[in-house]
């Protein structure tokens, strides 16, 4: 009989296969206790461990075909850092000598350490990152207790699907070469590093399909359909021809996207839309010149910030950022201050207290403007990269005059530094501002006369604005971007802009979701920004709209603050948009 298992889609495509269901079992640690004369042998045991650990990892990485992405690859090149930090290797052996305890009880509790701090964090990028402890600990432990089953690449994996508890970048990477047609996991999230090399490999991927391996057998036939984060089992023929259908269709239609890449993003009434990209990596750059984006509209820059004990300072931050810029040869780059939290600090800065509410802490521009040593390196290297090309500097969470003012001093006292220096930047860079917090997008005037571009940040204005926490399992089904509410803030914020002169536009999710092209369309949006994989499906859409037919829907809907209403438009505007 045909059943049907669902989780969390972190990857598009359909695959069709038979299950490979990879049992490693559940580790038992076990704590027990040591003498002083076995200390040092426990220590060396441990040592020992880790020194397997990095050889698995760096055969791994030697396995790796050259032309793999090389953002990818330091997904790996992570882990193999994690072997080498403190945290996790000197960090046990002060457990094992304080506790005289053995080393995988030790390395246990270390562990936990870590966890606590970063499930206390409140970005939920840096959040998951728990998950590439849990990954390398993991691969620690196995080593120690001799445990077997790691996916290590000695499996074949050829046109299999996989079912796992969770999955390393490691072995996601690996296994894609060895042909694996898509994977499956029990945990895991659409912010994991395993989920964001799902995607960049284009694997299609289903995560949190909790007790998934209780109704999967190894070698069954499953379907995979990563967009909607569903796996069917024991379907019959005229399913499985269904499946098979729709992978064709999708072929086609990836193929007809890419015939759009050299078109213009007009609408059918003539009105020209610009399609830009986020990125986080400096090699995210192929991906925006191979889908012929208009530019970079957000590059995240607290990656620089990340998986290293010291902070970047001003020099490799401009290498950085010139770099970027160099390869977009003309086309605008967007680089977004520090958006970290105060739970998450770079450490130079010090230390900060870990607050309850992290979501309202101090994060963002709130931490720039209280540390002004991390804040005033990065201004000035985003000046000096204004020198080589079109540069622009946002300003996220921005929520009240007094930080908008206080920012702007930094910004002109290191224009003055630089000119004291010597060093060329471009005077009249543009600065703006992201709109996330409710306050901003109700002062929006204000922060238009002020700043020279805005941009709708709706991941975080969503969940502010309707008080849920987006990532939390209890109320996550809360997070509604067409609640009237949201859509009327963004509609504010469109008008306030025109009304200005100031452009905006939208770097969230909403921005890349071509469920949502034409309702923003017709509020008014002209500026999308998203992930590089989603522009040209949202240029399709745009080509195959009328703005001046969408207004005369869409507005009228949502100044009706009718739920009804707003959705019943929605599924009709949509009506052609492939799911």
């Amino acid at each position: 009989m045909a059943i049907q298992l669902t989780g969390i889609g972190v990857s598009r495509g359909i695959a069709i296969g038979r299950a490979h269901v990879l049992q490693r079992g559940e580790l038992e640690v076990i704590e027990y206790g040591i003498t002083r004369d076995q200390v040092d042998e426990e220590i060396q045991r441990f040592r020992a461990a880790l020194q397997v650990a990095r050889g698995q990892l760096r055969a791994i990485r030697n396995r790796i075909p050259p032309d793999t992405r090389a953002d990818i690859v330091e997904f790996i090149d992570t882990h193999l850092l994690m072997l080498e930090d403190s945290t996790l290797t000197a960090a046990p052996e002060q457990i094992i000598r304080d506790h005289l305890c053995n080393a995988e009880w030790a390395l246990k509790l270390q562990r936990d350490a870590l966890v606590r701090v970063f499930e206390e964090m409140d970005d939920p990028y840096l959040r998951t990152r728990r998950d590439d402890v849990d990954h390398v600990v993991n691969r620690i432990q196995r080593i120690l207790l001799q445990a077997d089953g790691d996916a290590d690449g000695s499996q074949a994996f050829v046109g299999a699907i996989l079912l796992a508890d969770d999955l390393t970048p490691a072995d996601t990477v690996l296994m894609q070469h060895q042909g694996i047609l898509a994977f499956v996991t029990d945990f895991g999230g659409p912010l994991s590093h395993t989920a964001i090399v799902a995607r960049s490999l284009h694997i299609p991927a289903v995560v949190g399909v909790h007790n998934g391996r209780r109704y999967i057998r190894d070698g069954e036939r499953i379907i995979v359909d990563g967009r909607r984060g569903v796996i069917l089992v024991d379907t019959d023929e005229a399913i499985r021809d269904q499946y098979a259908a729709l992978q064709k269709r999708e072929r086609r239609r990836q193929a007809q996207l890419a015939r759009l890449r050299n078109q213009p993003a007009v609408t059918r009434d003539a009105v020209p839309v610009a399609l830009q990209a986020n990125i986080e990596l400096p090699d995210d750059v192929d991906d925006v010149l191979r889908v012929q984006a208009h530019g970079v509209g957000l590059y995240r820059t607290e990656f620089l910030y990340m998986n290293r004990n010291d902070t970047p300072d001003e020099e490799e931050q401009f290498q950085c950022y010139a770099g970027i810029v160099e390869r977009l040869g003309g086309l605008p780059l967007t680089i977004r201050t520090l958006d970290l939290g105060a739970d998450k600090q770079p450490q130079a800065s010090g230390e900060t207290p870990v607050c309850s509410n992290p979501a309202l802490g101090l994060r963002a521009i709130r931490l720039c403007l209280h540390d002004p040593a991390l804040f005033l390196p990065q201004i000035r290297a985003i000046l000096r990269a204004s020198a080589l090309g079109p540069v622009r500097l946002m300003l996220p969470m921005l929520s009240s005059a007094p930080e908008l003012s206080r920012t702007f001093a930094l910004i002109q006292e290191a224009r003055r530094g630089l000119a004291r220096d010597g060093m060329a930047f471009d005077p009249a860079m543009p600065v703006g501002g992201m709109i996330e917090v409710p306050a901003a997008a109700l002062m929006a005037d204000f922060f238009a006369r002020q700043l020279d571009f805005l941009s709708l940040g709706t991941n975080d204005l969503i969940q502010y604005t309707l008080a849920i926490d987006r990532v939390d399992d209890e109320v996550n089904y809360l997070y509604d971007p067409l609640h009237p509410a949201v859509l009327r803030l963004v509609q504010d914020v469109i008008d306030a802009g025109r009304r200005a002169g100031t452009p905006v536009a939208m770097c969230g999710e909403m921005a890349g979701d071509p469920d949502y092209t034409r309702l923003l369309l017709g509020l008014g949006l002209r500026e999308f920004s998203m992930e590089p994989s989603s522009l040209l499906e949202v240029k399709r859409i745009v080509k195959r709209s009328d703005t001046r037919r969408l207004r005369e829907q869409v507005l009228p809907a949502v100044a009706s603050g009718d739920p009804a209403t707003i959705r019943g438009l929605f599924e009709r505007l949509t009506s052609d948009v492939v799911r």
